[in-house]
């Protein structure tokens, strides 16, 4: 999709050519880090994981039409060798964004950034042709390979930026210098790793110091709602637009509520009009997600009236974050086991609530299937404790807590909270658990499965919907 030659990506990335008998062919398929995904005419990059060396499966990617390969070392077949795969495969990004000219939205936050970026995907689509990251590729690889997606004719590259530490995100908007930033919120997700949530509000403002000065057209979008996103207005120069249910809000939500089915209503007010919205997500927080999404799109000139359309009509894109399905025993399985840490822990929580509200009548129980959530460093017990307790507080009919150390920290909560006793289980792993829901299910109940993506829960959800996965790996290794 790039249109260069390898002599130019040569070039760019300031590697050597080996074996290219055509340094003038022009690259004009994907950029792909995966051989399977080749198609012919593109550039596989070679990496060498922790377990799968790109660099063995070479001559394969050749063989499925590639035109060469962006390598750390020759492979006897056409390759760009570099000293840096990493650097020279966000170099290239970043000379294909330069010359494209393409609008870029930056996207972080510590809770929501993929279920956003799916919904600001669905309205600028709308609005022009739109690229974003699958799933949420927002690390220094998988971000360059969204942007290298992108072509002539995308008006919109809409990128997920995510943090491990200081520095990141400013590395990532280098790489794709955004006009439009978007900061959700500052949580506990990784609080472990980065020493507080200061540390973690210093790197996540990092985008929108990253952006633009307001006359050269930056627009910093921020949650009003949140003291941290708040206070990086004066972080930067570009334009700041606030969301929230905040009245210093300009994008905001009025009349927030949610139907029998667990499913947010609200009034979107815009600068330019309102709009009522009934999302088809499930749960309260995909409010403030949409609201992120609205200001966005509002800005890039898309009417109140069409964005509240389309926030109505959107749905999720990416696996395993609220995937509501009914059995045909009328056992719904709400499969949210992507990722998990306090904030979103508790936002499932309270969905999960609202839908097995619904079920009440016909005797339905709500079920939390809860692993731990990691990276949580010195706080950990404390938070596994408080989300233990908030399952009782909320009047959750059952838990059933998954693994080890953590998950005794979330039985252990809900125990001491009051009266609860055999409502609450600690089961050590996945099969064990879905060996108890097999048993005890019935009609009209909810079960919600959460827990960080290293436990794997989502095991639970395929073998409550299939029959299949309780006891396999998910998922087939990258190369």
């Amino acid at each position: 999709m790039i249109s260069l030659t390898l002599a130019e990506i040569g070039r760019i990335t300031g590697g050597q050519q080996h074996d290219i008998p055509d340094p003038d062919r022009v690259v004009t398929g994907p950029v792909v880090s995966d051989s399977r995904a080749v198609r012919p005419g593109g550039l596989f990059v070679a990496f060498a994981g922790e377990r799968v060396d790109g660099h063995d499966f070479a001559a394969g990617a050749v063989e499925a039409g590639a035109a060469a390969v962006l390598a750390a070392r020759p492979v006897g077949v056409p390759a760009i060798v570099v000293d840096d795969v990493v650097a020279a495969l966000g170099a290239l990004a970043r000379a294909v964004v330069e010359r494209l000219g393409t609008t870029v939205i930056g996207l972080t936050g510590s809770v929501g950034k993929t279920g956003t970026k799916d919904l600001i995907a669905q309205l600028l689509q709308r609005h022009g042709p739109t690229v974003w990251p699958e799933g949420n590729l927002n690390n220094e690889i998988g971000l360059p390979l969204t942007a290298l997606r992108a072509d002539a004719t995308t008006r919109h590259l809409v990128l997920e930026m995510g943090a491990r530490g200081i520095g990141h995100i400013r590395y990532l908007a280098e790489l794709t210098p955004p006009r439009v930033g978007v900061v959700l919120n500052v949580g506990s997700a990784h609080v472990g790793e980065f020493g507080g949530r200061e540390k973690i509000a210093q790197a996540k403002g990092e985008l929108v110091e990253a952006l633009p000065a307001a006359e050269d057209g930056g627009v910093a979008v921020l949650n009003a709602d949140d003291p941290f996103v708040r206070a990086m207005a004066s972080r930067t120069k570009a334009r700041t637009v606030f969301f929230g249910e905040s009245a210093e809000a300009s994008i905001r939500a009025e009349n927030v509520r949610l139907n029998a089915l667990g499913q947010p209503a609200f009034t979107l007010h815009t600068p330019s009009g309102c709009g009522d919205v009934t999302m088809r997500l499930y749960g309260e927080h995909h409010v403030s997600n949409a609201l992120a999404a609205a200001a966005v799109a509002h800005e890039l000139g898309m009417p109140a009236d069409g964005i509240a359309t389309a926030l109505s009509e959107a749905g999720t894109l990416s696996r395993w974050r609220m995937e509501v399905t009914e059995r045909a025993d009328g056992v719904t399985v709400v499969n949210d086991a992507y990722n998990a840490n306090p904030e979103s822990m508790r936002a499932a929580l309270r969905a999960l609530v609202a839908m097995g509200a619904a079920k009440s009548a016909e005797g339905g129980r709500t079920w939390a299937v809860l692993g731990e959530m990691a990276e949580l460093g010195e706080e950990s017990l404390a938070e596994h404790d408080a989300v233990g307790r908030l399952v009782v507080r909320l009047n959750v009919s059952k838990l059933v807590a998954v693994g080890g150390r953590e998950a005794a920290w979330l039985d252990m909560g809900a125990k001491n909270e009051g009266s609860w006793g055999e409502e609450s289980v600690h089961v050590s792993d996945a099969r064990a658990a879905v060996d108890l829901l097999r048993r005890e299910l019935r009609p009209g109940d909810v079960v919600l499965v959460k827990a960080s993506r290293s436990v794997g829960l989502e095991r639970v959800a395929a073998a409550l919907l299939d029959g299949e996965g309780a006891g396999t790996e998910g998922g087939a290794a990258s190369r």
